[in-house]
């Protein structure tokens, strides 16, 4: 065997091994790709039960992240909710109290008819009594929002309920107020430095500073709405008294239906006070004529003159003409009265002004827990931000 033949065998032997060598990673190959597509069958077969373990690794995993920091919530709830209770506990509470009253209903039914017809574009506002009134249920709102309105709220007696402090409405709202302790800390700190006013008269068409500052005060504190179904009107007050609150509220009532009255009976006092005027001048008239032609007829008993017979009779029928002219009058006077009493509009009273006892705000323990549930959340972020 020479040496040619030896290297031949060497580079067969060597091929050899190669081909084994590739062929037992190909195996290999082979079986590592079978185990992957058996596992992702195995996974395709139970996808909810793999479901189910993630969430329990997430919520488990979510417990341990926040298990990490409980020394931060059990420090910064408590200390959360007591900070916010003595905030809120500083804040003065205040009360409601609400009225609910209802108009005559025939004028509202027009009005309501006339509203109904609009929405199908049918202008009724032409004719009819709807027309006639400017002042419609919806705009009663507007109304106690008026300057005019709120201003002649500040003559208003009132009393606290402790008896203490008897004054006006308007110096009730000026120098008994209660405020948060920061209100005072900031007003010192940023508020410049205030000019006394002298005390004036209420004029609606120049207010100062201090009684433009009163009636915003009494528009925040009055509200008024209309139930536009039924045209009920609701009408709420809130203040720091009770006794203050219901007596407000009363008052505002009566003043809106004196308002509503003067304004849907102004024409019938008018023409009522015109008749009145020509009534009263016909009976001076006839009463100064009968006493003339009574005075005349008893001198002249006995005379049969006829000059005189001709004046009897010329001042009898000058007499009878007055009496007919006051007879007129007192028919227009009872017309007027009556239709005085028509145009007056009647308020029906569906749950009256009464002292409230418990306070309606602020509601301290709810907003404790609402500012440490915000605590809690904030808490949560900066856990997992951390982590």
């Amino acid at each position: 065997m020479n040496i040619y033949d030896l290297h031949h065998r060497w580079v067969e032997r060597k091929k050899r091994k190669q081909e084994e060598k590739k062929k037992r990673m190909e195996e290999q190959i082979t079986q590592e790709e079978e185990k992957s597509r058996k596992v992702l069958t195995q996974k395709e077969e139970q996808p909810s039960h793999n479901g189910k373990e993630l969430k329990q690794l997430d919520f488990i995993k979510i417990f341990q992240i926040l298990k990490k920091h409980i020394l931060l919530y059990l420090i910064t709830f408590p200390a959360a909710i007591i900070i916010a209770y003595l905030l809120v506990a500083s804040e003065p509470r205040y009360y409601t109290c609400t009225v609910k009253m209802a108009p005559e209903f025939s004028s509202m039914s027009s009005s309501s008819i006339s509203a109904l017809a609009s929405s199908f574009g049918v202008d009724l506002s032409s004719g009819g009594s709807s027309g006639n009134d400017a002042i419609i249920p919806e705009l009663y709102p507007d109304l106690m929002q008026s300057v005019d309105f709120k201003t002649s709220m500040f003559d208003v007696p009132i009393t606290t309920s402790d008896g203490k402090v008897k004054t006006t409405y308007y110096d009730y709202l000026h120098k008994y107020q209660k405020t948060p302790w920061w209100n005072n800390i900031f007003s010192k700190l940023f508020s410049k430095k205030k000019t006394v006013e002298a005390d004036s008269a209420v004029n609606p068409f120049k207010l100062t500073k201090t009684q433009s500052d009163i009636a915003n005060t009494i528009g925040g504190n009055i509200t008024c709405s209309i139930d536009k179904k039924n045209y009920a009107i609701s009408i709420s007050v809130t203040d720091q008294d009770p006794l203050i609150c219901a007596t407000i509220v009363d008052t505002a009532k009566a003043r809106l239906q004196d308002f509503i009255t003067e304004y849907r009976t102004r024409k019938a006092r008018k023409d009522l006070a015109y008749t009145q005027s020509l009534y009263n001048t016909a009976k001076a008239t006839y009463e100064k004529t009968r006493r003339a032609y009574a005075a005349y007829s008893d001198a002249n008993t006995d005379v049969t003159l006829p000059s005189v017979q001709s004046k009897l009779e010329d001042m009898e029928n000058d007499m009878q003409l007055k009496y007919n002219t006051f007879t007129q009058y007192s028919q227009q006077l009872q017309q007027a009265k009556a239709k005085l009493i028509e145009q007056t509009p009647a308020f029906t009273t569906i749950q009256n002004a009464t002292v409230p006892v418990k306070p309606a705000g602020p509601k301290r323990m709810i907003f404790s827990l609402i500012i440490g549930v915000i605590v809690i959340f904030i808490d949560s972020i900066y856990a997992f931000i951390k982590q």
